[in-house]
């Protein structure tokens, strides 16, 4: 259906309670935050030994999760955004599982657990080195929530009105990168930077929550440095 056009003699939003909104500037333009990004080149890999998921397929953990709904009630992950640039171009750190499922490095909360610890813990135990603390990771604002209404693959980025009882809550949270740091990847994955013009809109490689990253992400400013 298409839109109709409003009159703009009406009175409500979007007007300018003094001049018309034709031809005048309704609302003050804002900045942007800034994020700095440093090169990838900055970084150093290293291994550490493997790390492997609670559950060996999709449909295995949908079955864990509706057996424990009753003990735990929704489940809570976390993931962290890290990002980097290559050739001044926004990239973001995903870990990879044989050659074509990715994921961001964070993982599900315990029962209780605060999100930010809870993620600085889960970055430690997937990235961390063996001499370092949970606390050498910075958490940031939350870049974007999904939910899952029910033990089903889809998950939406707003909960939707008939659902009362949310199976999961995911979010996403920004990471910051110091300007050098060594990351320990477990041996059975890969760490790989995805520039974000492959992510957008490419849900069929790298599903929904990855995909809308960059949409997600395009209200800052990155500072490449």
């Amino acid at each position: 259906m298409a839109l109709q056009n409003q009159s703009f003699n009406r009175p409500g939003w979007p007007r300018n309670p003094v001049t018309p909104y034709l031809g005048a500037t309704p609302f003050a333009q804002g900045k942007s935050r800034g994020i700095k990004v440093y090169s990838l080149t900055n970084y150093t890999f290293g291994t550490k030994e493997p790390m492997y998921e609670k559950d060996h397929s999709v449909q295995e953990r949908f079955v864990r999760l509706r057996k424990e709904y009753d003990k735990f009630g929704m489940r809570r992950y976390v993931d962290g955004v890290l990002l980097v640039h290559e050739h001044k171009m926004v990239h973001v750190l995903l870990l990879q599982l044989g050659n074509t499922f990715f994921k961001l490095p964070g993982g599900e909360l315990n029962e209780g657990e605060d999100e930010v610890e809870g993620l600085k813990r889960l970055l430690h135990e997937c990235l961390g080195r063996a001499a370092a603390t949970p606390d050498e990771w910075a958490v940031d604002e939350v870049v974007s929530n999904w939910w899952r209404p029910n033990f089903e693959p889809p998950l939406y980025p707003y909960l939707p009105a008939h659902c009362t009882k949310p199976k999961e809550h995911r979010q996403m949270f920004l990471v910051p990168l110091a300007d050098k740091a060594m990351f320990n990847v477990p041996k059975n994955y890969k760490l790989v930077a995805a520039p974000l013009f492959e992510l957008y809109d490419n849900s069929q490689g790298y599903g929904p929550v990855i995909a809308n990253l960059p949409a997600a992400l395009s209200r800052f400013n990155f500072v490449h440095s």
